[in-house]
């Protein structure tokens, strides 16, 4: 393939279904259904070029995803700084890879498989000596969009990981204020006023943020981290978005891999607030490198993590 750039992009086709994707930080750009008279019905709510990404729109945020407050952790009885690389102050925030070029892998006319690699020595200086293969998979079937990783730890030491992905959903309002959302998560995160953790999770019952059965967003303002995600018999948890008038919802089902979901409102984009809602995937809460036991994965040299998400499109 040519060399890849912030506008490079594959196309992805199944039946009435389409997605524009990248080896750009190996991001899902776009995901819509298309009917037999040339309509379109976006899913993801996206972009095309490199130059529109807005509020990480479709980033994969790995190693690690969220907020680390002033980009410091330890790991093993080691002490480590990150760049601090987030606006809204002095913390390190959604890995590395979301601005990197990866490798194209695999292409199909439905799936595509991209690849990148950290180098421990590349990336020591900037708080993260660890080596890391990681792939991702978009792929378009009968039950919707999948997105699959796999990480594999090429060093010789065990490495911290946490995986996020950053996908934004619309069912066709102009404003998500309007819509529904069900969210799977009996705890969140406590911020404080720089969107770090503070430490403590609280429990949703009670507070007017328990969407564990569906409620109105209206003029709510998410930025919200969720976790003691409830799931099905499967082992699946299940986060849904949905416009009783239009009769369209979304659900974006996570394997056991996942332990968190972000959730968050966009209203700091510029142009565009509230005009899609941010449901984020994630293997670990935010700041979970200063919170292990919050679902960060040690993964031991040689060893392999993987998960996967699926988006699915029903009418109700």
């Amino acid at each position: 393939m040519k060399l890849v750039t912030p506008d490079t992009e594959l196309s992805l086709s199944f039946q009435q279904q389409r997605a524009v994707v990248s080896p750009w930080g190996g991001a899902l750009r776009r995901y819509w259904l298309l009917d037999d008279s040339g309509q379109e019905t976006d899913i993801v709510w996206g972009y095309s070029g490199g130059n529109h990404k807005r509020g990480g729109q479709g980033d994969v945020l790995i190693p690690f995803a969220g907020r680390i407050g002033h980009g410091r952790y330890s790991f093993d009885g080691q002490q480590f700084q990150l760049e601090c690389n987030d606006k809204e102050g002095p913390n390190a925030i959604h890995g590395f890879v979301r601005n990197l070029p990866w490798h194209v892998c695999e292409a199909q006319a439905n799936r595509v498989m991209f690849d990148v690699r950290l180098d421990a020595d590349a990336y020591a200086g900037r708080g993260y000596p660890f080596s890391l293969e990681v792939r991702v998979t978009y792929e378009l079937d009968a039950q919707g969009l999948s997105c699959s990783f796999t990480v594999n730890n090429l060093g010789p030491r065990t490495a911290p990981v946490g995986v996020g992905f950053h996908p934004y959903f619309t069912v066709g309002t102009s404003l998500i204020d309007e819509t529904e959302v069900e969210i799977p998560g009996a705890g969140y995160l406590e911020f404080n006023e720089r969107l770090v953790p503070t430490g403590t999770i609280l429990n949703v019952a009670g507070t007017p943020w328990d969407y564990r059965r569906y409620r109105e967003i209206g003029r709510q303002c998410f930025n919200h981290c969720y976790v003691q995600l409830e799931r099905d018999a499967q082992g699946m948890a299940t986060a849904s978005l949905r416009h009783t008038a239009s009769g369209r919802a979304i659900d974006v089902v996570m394997d056991s891999a996942f332990s968190a979901v972000v959730v968050y409102t966009g209203d700091a984009i510029a142009d565009t607030p509230r005009a899609a809602l941010a449901i984020e995937p994630m293997t670990c809460a935010s700041d979970a490198f200063n919170h292990p036991e919050w679902g960060l994965k040690r993964l031991s040299s040689g060893g392999t993590f993987s998960g996967r998400y699926r988006v699915r499109h029903r009418l109700i």
